[in-house]
């Protein structure tokens, strides 16, 4: 084909100015640990409870609950599932104790589980396979876990490694929906930045949108949280709530867990922030601070205000001096 000669299938092009906003759309799935159809890595070492945060993101994505107690969901919607190396019995026992701590009824929840024994996404039928799950269900999550149980290459191998990301990558982007990947750290991973401890090709780093790393310390579990297209929060202290055998879940530790109120949460982050600023801040700076809807953080401001805890100076809000 000559320069210049017409193409039978030329690649689409628009004007930068003509491209969709995008926001009718929320910004997060679960703020501010997942983004809206967003692919991603949870990551961490075995038996770091990777596999707890994941179905508890399930349950909370499915039911429109708050992670951990904590999170809101902005995107609630159906979930998949692929969990290879726990039996149906135990995937079905740990959410029903998820949804049991939380007062839900599993049977109510539109979560979905791929029960075939064995799922390669390195081999074009089973990638086939899964897109047709996920076109039928039309999940907002689809969970992985362990991504060395969906595939028989070396994960060291970037081209193949790729393949499969790049795979992922497409499903999320036609069919919108988000994907996490649960993945092992290396061994010896140090403090690096947690992408970086991932086991295998670096691939996994640059291409998650979202990516969670859980790891254990003596004072218990740390999670640490990078988005691609947000600040990172300060990592946040877990802990397996086990008291109950028949509820056992995933909550912020000790004195890191919120007020079960979600307003009042919100209400108390608000009041922190203004007090760590030491000046009024507008609502704006707020929202973008603690990655809150603008919506939410308006009626929060205006519960405050008729409390006395926060006072409005024109488009800022400030906590009031005491007097002496």
């Amino acid at each position: 084909m000559s320069v210049g000669e017409q193409h039978d299938d030329p690649l689409p092009v628009v004007r930068a100015a003509d491209l969709d906003d995008g926001d009718a759309l929320p910004r997060w799935l679960v703020d501010p640990l997942w983004a809206r159809a967003a692919v991603g890595v949870l990551g961490g070492a075995p038996k770091a409870c990777k596999s707890w945060l994941a179905l508890d993101l399930a349950v909370s994505v499915a039911t429109g609950t708050r992670c951990l107690g904590a999170f809101e969901v902005d995107d609630p919607g159906p979930v998949l599932l692929y969990m290879a190396e726990d039996s149906a019995a135990a995937v079905k026992a740990r959410l029903a104790g998820i949804c049991r701590a939380r007062k839900l009824d599993l049977a109510a929840a539109p979560i979905h589980v791929i029960t075939a024994p064995a799922l390669r996404l390195d081999r074009g039928r089973d990638q086939a396979r899964l897109r047709d799950a996920v076109r039928r269900h039309a999940p907002r999550l689809v969970v992985l876990d362990p991504f060395v149980r969906v595939h028989r290459i070396d994960e060291n191998d970037a081209g193949a490694v790729s393949a499969i990301l790049g795979y992922l990558r497409t499903l999320q982007r036609q069919l919108d929906t988000a994907v996490l990947v649960v993945h092992h750290a290396r061994k010896n991973g140090g403090a690096a930045q947690a992408g970086l401890t991932l086991r295998g090709s670096g691939d996994f780093f640059a291409w998650a949108d979202s990516l969670l790393h859980v790891r254990r310390q003596k004072e218990g579990l740390l999670l640490t949280i990078e988005q691609r297209s947000a600040s990172a929060p300060d990592p946040l202290r877990l802990q397996l709530i086990a008291e109950d055998p028949s509820c056992v879940h995933l909550a912020l530790a000790g004195a890191e867990a919120p007020e079960e109120d979600p307003s009042s949460y919100l209400e108390r982050r608000l009041v922190e922030a203004l007090q760590r600023a030491g000046r009024p801040l507008s609502r704006t700076h707020l929202r973008d601070e603690l990655r809150v809807r603008n919506e939410r953080v308006g009626d929060a401001l205006s519960r405050l205000a008729t409390t006395g805890a926060v006072i409005r100076d024109g488009d800022r809000w400030a906590v009031p001096v005491p007097l002496p």
